[in-house]
């Protein structure tokens, strides 16, 4: 399948190189020529400018936020100005409900067909193929992109025929890790200032009650301090945070822990040098209030105050 690829981050290089190795066609853009220019050596073609990417039976945008997206969306000779009447914009980035709904009605509106596709997994999963894809949007619709969702996912799930509906989900399951990760940071500085090896209890944990993937990934990244480089750094999470509190304002649905982690995410990000640490840095927090040590563990003679 013919298809523009806009948006060459750590996700989007690696998806659309997917795509190319299982023998579709992409056009690549970015505002960066050298990320165009590897994904040309894999055997893409590259747009000088996004109207040139839309010149497919489908464009894929996977950018960092409404910003972005925005505006490759709505600008002159952008996306909508230039996708052909019938084609298809695949919205894989993390972005707003509210926009969401934007550009469906902006697109049908012209002639064009939108469905939501955002993925959950971070940066390895996408270089092997193993994203999980969460779709809405018009079931025939669906049914004609299934070809590149199969090529970049491990599994892809449908959440109804509304494309914000997906966007919604994408939201809710980055508060929830968002949320994890602030449950393991409190839980590892409790057990790491008692005196314990954080790493022995992440692996306690992890091969007992909680044998999920989330868990371990983060309670690794949090007991060894490893936030750099980032995979998903902590403003992406931040905005993520932004945009479920925003969603659930709309529906007047209080989340105090959305609140919590939106003050968390603030008091990261004032650090020095904390907006290029990966998102699961909001988990070295409480270590932090609790004045445990910086790659050390505390040894107190007693696991009990």
């Amino acid at each position: 399948m013919k298809t523009g690829f806009i948006g060459l981050g750590h996700m989007g290089s690696a998806m659309a190189a997917n795509l190319i190795k299982a023998g579709h066609e992409v056009i690549v853009f970015n505002r960066s020529a050298q990320k165009r220019r590897e994904l040309v050596q894999l055997g893409a073609k590259e747009a000088s400018c996004i109207a040139d990417a839309c010149e497919a039976q489908t464009v894929i945008t996977m950018l960092a936020d409404d910003s972005a997206v925005s505006a490759v969306t709505f600008a002159r000779s952008g996306i909508l100005e230039s996708l052909p009447r019938d084609a298809i914009h695949i919205s894989m980035s993390t972005i707003s409900v509210a926009l969401a709904r934007k550009l469906t009605q902006a697109h049908t509106e012209v002639g064009q067909r939108v469905v939501s596709a955002p993925v959950f997994g971070r940066p390895d999963m996408a270089a092997a193929a193993k994203l999980f894809i969460v779709t809405a949007g018009d079931p025939a619709t669906l049914a004609a992109c299934k070809p590149l969702f199969d090529a970049i996912g491990q599994k892809t799930l449908s959440i109804g025929t509304e494309p914000a509906a997906a966007n919604l989900v994408k939201l809710s399951g980055n508060f929830l890790s968002a949320s994890l990760i602030e449950a393991l940071g409190e839980t590892l500085a409790l057990v790491g200032k008692a005196g314990l090896d954080q790493q022995t209890v992440v692996d306690i944990l992890t091969s007992t009650i909680f044998p999920v993937p989330a868990y371990k990934t983060y309670g690794g990244l949090i007991a060894s301090r490893k936030f750099e480089p980032a995979a998903f750094a902590s403003p992406l999470g931040f905005k993520d945070i932004r945009l479920t509190l925003a969603a659930a304002e709309a529906l007047g649905v209080p989340m105090p822990l959305g609140s919590l982690l939106h003050d968390r995410f603030l008091r990261l990000l004032a650090q020095e040098g904390g907006d290029r640490l990966d998102w699961a840095a909001l988990g070295a927090l409480a270590g932090q209030d609790a004045r445990l040590e910086p790659n050390s563990q505390a040894v107190p003679s007693s696991i009990h105050p």
